[in-house]
């Protein structure tokens, strides 16, 4: 598999750490493959150079799906787990290589239309809300207080010009794990069949 590589100090720079960060971050996800004739979707940074990407050489909404960094690093392996007609999405954090370490579990909620419940791994009940998965580009990523930990939106230039639906503005809110809300919005991305 090719791989995209920025320069070292670049890499270095757009690569948040898995801990939560201390200010708010903007990020631009386009909801393409890098790879032609690919599904899947690229994430990039404030400096504009690419920080992870999604590459499903399968069908559209794939069963397995990893989340890589801009190395080509898996960071998190996502699966599509179905019984009947209850669908959940199990993500795992990939640790050297092809170690992986049950992390959080998504799955729609019946009592909220259109809303979907992240429970991370040896919680039983939900920690996060996404408010409006249903919807491809606009949505909100809270937690169990209520407060809003990251929003997505369709991207909007600076001219005032609003992009398709397949680019979007993703704005994390501090003291927020910069790669749970990513992988969040994969396995939205994942729901609504854009990947």
């Amino acid at each position: 598999m090719a791989k995209v590589k920025p320069l070292p100090a670049a890499a270095a720079a757009s690569s948040p750490p898995a801990s939560p960060e201390q200010k708010p971050a903007v990020y631009t996800v386009w909801m393409k493959s890098l790879v032609f004739n690919g599904n899947g979707c690229t994430v990039y940074g404030a400096d504009g150079g690419i920080a992870y990407r999604v590459d499903n050489y399968g069908s559209r909404g794939g069963r397995e799906v990893f989340f890589m960094d801009s190395a080509g690093n898996y960071l998190i392996r996502i699966r599509r787990k179905s019984f009947c007609m209850f669908r959940r999405w199990e993500a795992c954090r990939c640790l050297g290589g092809e170690e992986t370490v049950p992390w959080f579990r998504v799955h729609k909620t019946w009592k909220q239309n259109g809303a979907a419940a992240v429970t991370m791994h040896g919680h039983r009940r939900k920690t996060y809300t996404v408010e409006g998965c249903s919807r491809k580009s606009d949505y909100k990523i809270s937690g169990d207080d209520g407060a809003i930990a990251a929003a997505i939106a369709r991207k909007q230039t600076a001219s005032g010009v609003v992009l398709g639906e397949d680019v979007l503005t993703l704005t994390v809110g501090p003291e927020v794990d910069h790669l749970l809300v990513l992988g969040v919005v994969v396995v939205c991305g994942l729901m609504n069949r854009c990947l």
